[in-house]
């Protein structure tokens, strides 16, 4: 199984509704926080459901919407068909957008699910979409050092702190027998120091920089910021 096929299938990703609703809300603020301006074209690259992608589309041009899955672009056109400014795609129809026609890409917690050589190409290809001024902000990048127990123990803060304690105790249990952890071993979880992810983006023509915090909720994840290099 590839992550694109579980991802695309119904999983155990999110402990309760809450956890779910707060993750998408936290991962929605963050992206407006790094809007350029009320008429920006925006790519959320990876997005999932994005249930509070509304928030952004509010404050931006236009928001494209894109994943890999065919089940969540469904449910992304069944959720936002009414809304103009936003649009749903897959990665191949963000390869055909314009040109240097892009105000903002946003990948987060995507790299982690993709090799190296793919991770450099979806910078390249970002470097060819955004225009001169644009910017790439690379987020929830997992670097070596954090653990599937580190990454537990930063989701047990996020649970006390949003009412879902209980529940994350619980879903952390279940998720140890799941089919998560199996793909997370077949299919490989690219994990990246700073200095890898900055010569990444540098070969691939970008002048970067780290960002804190991060984008989402795991402070020992790395954000990255970037822009065309002239």
């Amino acid at each position: 199984m590839s992550w694109t096929e579980y991802w695309n299938a119904d999983n155990p990703t999110y402990v309760s509704d809450r956890h779910k609703t707060a993750h998408y809300e936290a991962i929605a603020r963050d992206i407006a926080a790094h809007l350029p301006g009320a008429m920006a074209r925006v790519v959320d690259y990876g997005c999932g459901e994005a249930l509070f992608a509304d928030k952004v589309a509010d404050a931006c041009g236009h928001l494209y919407l894109c994943d890999a899955a065919p089940r969540v672009r469904e449910r992304l056109a069944q959720r936002y068909g009414g809304r103009g400014n936003i649009s749903v795609i897959d990665p191949e129809q963000f390869a055909q957008l314009e040109r240097a026609g892009v105000d903002l890409i946003v990948v987060t917690s995507v790299v982690q699910y993709l090799s190296a050589a793919e991770t450099a190409r979806l910078l390249a290809l970002a470097r060819e979409k955004l225009g001169p001024a644009g910017q790439l902000v690379l987020a929830d990048v997992v670097p070596r050092d954090i653990s599937p127990l580190g990454d537990a123990v930063e989701l047990l803060r996020f649970a006390a702190a949003n009412g879902f304690l209980l529940a994350a105790i619980g879903g952390l249990a279940r998720s140890y027998f799941s089919g998560y952890r199996r793909i997370r071993q077949e299919a490989g979880f690219l994990q990246l120091q700073e200095d890898e992810v900055l010569a990444m983006l540098k070969a691939a023509g970008f002048a970067a920089r780290r960002h804190r915090p991060n984008v989402g909720h795991n402070a020992r994840r790395m954000t990255f910021v970037a822009t065309p290099s002239r």
